[in-house]
């Protein structure tokens, strides 16, 4: 199998995607054996993250090609929602976004007995379906807790910031929520969860919090040194670092966990909806194949794990992830949050 490595530009320009407004970070093509038809594939993971699946994918189905297009949350909103952009699936971890496409029409509905398994929660409508269960969680430098050990409440890590401000000042990280939709996502919840979001939000704030539209770029300023901590990181991406990356440890709360599932969904302007359907049910299936997990520290769909973690709040899918959509609803919410952490 040939795997093709593409600029962005080049691509695009070999192929019927129209480039339009929406911004892609990177891309690759990856070549089948008989190269009979190409699945394009928009999505929030990083290439090294999902490119064990593609591979495997393609293993079982060798005549599927794949283009592999990664942007923010926010730009696949933009390239689905607004330019009809010919994508055959779209993959994220704005669960609420997702919601949104299908709920407004953009989400074809695909039914299989690979999807008639899946959890309730773990499926909407039969057009949004979730393949891994990714916990929000704190990522921090060895380097800034050899004398005491990390907070693992929200209430315990406000107590430590507002105690030892020199320490912490312009080495905390979190989501700037109006880049990143995932961000966004993790913060309403947060605010659904505790009263101690808003403070926790005006202590770092005071702090001169770094603001990221990814956990990558946070775990690597973690890595670095540049940031003591990092608050709301996917997990998954956090794990994936572990083993390479020493001095840095995942901090997952013991207060609440929240929960992320990543979906995909079949567009409506979909080329390919049967290709795209094999796609989902081997992604439904990743609970499956132990070996990906290992590979890509994506943690699959598992009822009990959920079950025997007392602090987990999974997200849910449905129509309630759309309430902080609204309009007015997010404006009033991004302007709190401006004001809280941006102070002068």
């Amino acid at each position: 199998m040939r795997i093709a490595h593409f600029s962005a530009v080049i691509a695009f320009a070999l192929t019927p995607i129209s480039l339009g407004a929406f911004e892609i970070e990177s891309q690759k093509f990856y070549e089948s054996t008989y190269n009979e038809v190409v699945l394009r594939i928009i999505s929030t993971a990083d290439i090294d993250v999902f490119e064990p699946i593609i591979l495997e994918f393609q293993r079982i189905h060798p005549t599927i090609d794949v283009e592999y297009v990664i942007a923010s949350s926010t730009e696949l909103m933009k390239a689905i929602y607004e330019e009809d952009a010919v994508f055959d699936l779209a993959i994220s971890s704005a669960m609420d976004l997702q919601t949104k496409l299908a709920n407004d029409g953009y989400a074809r509905t695909y039914v299989s007995d690979t999807t008639r398994a899946l959890p309730s929660w773990a499926k909407w409508r039969d057009q949004i379906f979730a393949f891994t269960q990714e916990p929000a969680v704190m990522v921090i430098s060895d380097k800034y807790f050899t004398d005491s050990p990390p907070p693992t409440t929200r209430e315990e890590l406000i107590t430590l910031l507002r105690n030892e401000p020199d320490r912490f000042t312009g080495r905390v990280g979190t989501y700037d929520i109006r880049r990143s939709g995932a961000g966004y996502l993790f913060a309403t919840q947060d605010s659904r969860n505790t009263d101690s979001y808003w403070r926790l939000t005006e202590v770092m704030g005071r702090l001169d919090a770094k603001l990221y539209s990814s956990s990558a770029d946070m775990i690597s300023d973690v890595a670095d040194g540049h940031l003591a901590l990092a608050y709301n990181v996917v997990g998954s991406y956090a794990a994936s670092r572990l083993g390479s990356t020493p001095g840095i440890r995942i901090v997952p709360f013991v207060d609440f966990l929240s929960v992320m599932l990543r979906t995909v969904l079949i567009p409506k302007t979909a080329a390919n909806p049967v290709q795209s359907g094999l796609m989902i049910d081997f992604l439904a299936e990743l609970n499956s194949r132990p070996y990906l997990t290992e590979l890509t520290n994506l943690p699959p769909i598992n009822r009990d794990e959920l079950e025997a973690n007392s602090a987990a709040r999974p997200i849910r899918l449905g129509p309630e992830l759309l309430v902080f959509l609204d309009r007015l609803k997010k404006e009033t919410f991004v302007r709190s949050w401006v004001s809280s952490i941006e102070q002068e």
